[in-house]
């Protein structure tokens, strides 16, 4: 009898362990792998972080198109708006002060976690309470993720629950026809 307990409980605190969402860290020279289907298209997309004191800076590769996509400081503390550029403008695209790059500024996630709700690019996302976050799966792990919705639109979005890198794992439903899902993470 007291095996059979101590076999229970075991799986149970083993179980609890493993349940337990990942919150990905994310550093300079993370790989980030994303599958992106834009426009009816499938294809993967590389970005690799390389942090500054006042710049973030994300080289993009997808499909022999490689570019260095450049977010202020100013942009990751306070900015408003995403940006969709996917890099086939310009080798370096310094992106505008209130732009960011598959992430929200630290000062939005800070609404969504307080107010639970935050505007981007004129649009207001509500955090989604009625779900769980288990939507994102990131190698076996289930993300600890915020999901939102877009109130004008189906828009879905999954954002790491991290204050200083809020990434943003998946997005669908966009009708600007750009949907991506995290897939892969890894420090160089």
């Amino acid at each position: 009898m007291k095996n059979t307990i101590l076999a229970i409980l075991f799986c149970a605190i083993f179980q609890l362990g493993f349940s337990q969402n990942y919150v990905p860290s994310i550093k300079n020279n993370t790989e980030l792998s994303y599958v992106c289907k834009l426009h009816g298209q499938t294809r993967s997309l590389t970005l690799l972080t390389k942090t500054a004191k006042d710049t973030l800076v994300f080289n993009l590769e997808t499909r022999g198109v490689k570019s260095s996509i450049i977010i202020s400081q100013k942009a990751l503390k306070n900015g408003n708006a995403l940006s969709f550029n996917q890099g086939e403008f310009s080798p370096v695209l310094a992106l505008k002060p209130n732009e960011t790059f598959f992430m929200i500024s630290q000062s939005t996630y800070q609404d969504l976690v307080k107010n639970k709700k935050f505007v981007y690019n004129n649009t207001t996302y509500v955090l989604d309470e009625k779900t769980d976050n288990g939507n994102v799966i990131l190698e076996g792990k289930t993300i600890d993720a915020y999901h939102v919705l877009a109130q004008i639109d189906k828009t879905e979005m999954w954002i790491i629950k991290n204050p200083d890198f809020p990434l943003i794992c998946k997005i669908t439903e966009n009708p600007l026809g750009i949907n991506f899902t995290l897939v892969k993470i890894v420090d160089k």
